[in-house]
């Protein structure tokens, strides 16, 4: 069953690290990759930039708004896909991304009943 691993990240703490700590985040994600290509559950991760949009489509036409919401700072920075045997899995995956020190992970179950709704 894939999954969504959901990364997020607060820029002024990130800013904040010191390059040994973001160094080691990084070879984290180094490791688990290798670690979910050699099982089999790797699927896909992209880090994700910092700029986004919000557009909400009111019928007549649509709106755009910056995002993140003004009240947060936090952002989505990145994400992994995995195809994993259950939730249990897909949570033990997460806990080893360097950022679930720093942040939670969210993490959620991909629904296969809508896995190829989007797909053209």
């Amino acid at each position: 069953m894939k999954h969504l691993l959901l990364i997020q990240n607060n820029m002024d703490t990130w800013n904040a690290l010191p390059a040994s700590e973001i160094e080691a985040i990084m070879e984290a994600h180094n490791s688990l990759q290798q670690e979910l290509r050699a099982s089999g559950e790797f699927v896909e991760a992209h880090e994700l930039g910092e700029e986004s949009k919000f557009v909400r489509n009111n019928g007549a036409g649509f709106t755009v708004t910056d995002g993140p919401f003004i009240e947060t700072k936090e952002i989505a920075a990145g994400y992994y896909i995995v195809d994993c045997v259950d939730m249990a899995r897909a949570v033990e995956i997460a806990g080893k991304l360097g950022e679930a020190k720093l942040w939670p992970i969210e993490v959620r179950a991909i629904d296969p009943r809508r896995e190829d709704v989007l797909r053209a």
